[in-house]
């Protein structure tokens, strides 16, 4: 892996990150107030965003303490 992909990985989790968790407050309390669907289309969006983010957390932890 060259710089350039690790500063890639690092951009697009940074991004995301301020991306799906400003989404994710919208997201529950539609859920709680049984709007389910704005509830399922923000859900379609955040999910995918929620998981590469989780994913890329961890590969930069390790890009940053272990190589």
């Amino acid at each position: 892996m060259n710089s350039r992909d690790l500063f890639f990985i690092l951009g697009t989790h940074t991004i995301l990150a301020a991306r799906g968790s400003r989404s994710g407050n919208h997201h529950p309390p539609r859920g709680l107030a049984a709007r389910y669907d704005k509830h399922r289309r923000i859900a379609r969006w955040t999910l995918p965003i929620w998981l590469y983010v989780s994913v890329t957390g961890v590969v930069v932890y390790v890009m940053l303490y272990h190589l």
